[in-house]
């Protein structure tokens, strides 16, 4: 009889919970399963030896069926915010299932310095998550991700395009981490053997401000980029001028005002702790990618 844990990860059909389930695959430690509401998405994590599941945090009466037989669970945050309150509920929903279904430990990908008093407003979302997985009484692990750095890919073309780089994050430091880093430290997190209660604060290696990270993309482009401070009314009418829907507009631009205001200043060697390998830089991802 097999002793492998069974691995359940949420979300598998997007971009970080893919590529948990492909790091978990390579290493081969547990029976892994791939929830996703479309399974039929998961084609091709199935051909490399996962397990595909319906798992829809909209339908929270099939929730304990999805989560049968799982021992470890990792819940992917979801992307529904477009409607206040939405995302909590559909997160609640899969941790009562995954108790009700017997999941011996639970991991969450929340954000870095989730709190109530936040600036961002996507941030009390993850912080009520964290307090319903602590009420279940579920062992549990909060992974807070700080801000990836791969989200500079969207912006990019139109900062080289101006040289100019609009932003209400003041002086304020944030040490981004890219996507890859933080599915190798979720994948690492989700097959250890840890049984107890913890949160982990996921970032890259170095604190950077936005005129320090204005200037690597100059040198790497070689094109001349400058960091423009505005307030944050400011950078949310620029943003939805730009095409942005509202809701994600203010989110975006009230990370700044997080970002200025120390809340994102978290640096930690969580990554190389979990993974045993240095996070990627912020430099460096661009290098890659510019």
């Amino acid at each position: 009889m097999s002793t492998r844990p069974t691995l359940l990860v949420t979300g598998a059909s997007g971009q970080l919970g893919h590529l948990t389930v492909e790091f978990l695959i390579s290493s081969g430690k547990g029976r892994i399963i791939a929830g996703s509401r479309d399974p039929e998405k998961l084609a091709d994590l199935v051909a490399k030896g996962a397990e595909a599941r319906a798992v829809d945090f909209n339908r929270p009466e099939t929730l304990a069926t999805a989560f049968e037989g799982v021992d470890r669970l990792l819940i992917v945050s979801t992307d529904s915010i477009d409607q206040p309150g939405r995302r909590l509920i559909q997160h609640t929903a899969a941790i009562k299932a995954a108790k009700a279904a017997g999941v011996k430990h639970i991991l969450y990908t929340s954000a870095v310095s989730a709190a109530p008093d936040s600036a961002s407003i996507a941030l009390l979302d993850h912080y009520e998550t964290e307090q319903a997985i602590v009420a279940s009484g579920l062992s549990h692990t909060i992974l807070r991700n700080t801000l990836y750095v791969d989200s500079l890919l969207m912006s990019l073309p139109q900062i080289l395009a101006s040289g100019q780089w609009f932003h209400a994050a003041a002086d304020g430091k944030i040490a981004l981490v890219t996507r890859e880093d933080c599915a190798r430290a979720a994948a690492a997190a989700l097959e250890s053997d840890f049984t107890g209660d913890q949160i982990v604060e996921i970032s890259g290696p170095e604190l950077l401000d936005r005129n320090e990270m204005a200037a690597i993309i100059s040198e790497l482009s070689s094109k001349p980029v400058a960091a423009i401070g505005i307030d944050e009314a400011s950078l949310t009418d620029a943003l939805k001028k730009a095409g942005i829907p509202d809701i994600f507009a203010r989110l975006l631009a009230t990370f700044d005002t997080a970002q200025a205001n120390g809340e994102l200043e978290v640096l930690t060697t969580a990554v190389r702790d979990l993974t045993g390998r240095e996070p990627t830089s912020v430099r460096s991802f661009l290098a890659d990618h510019i």
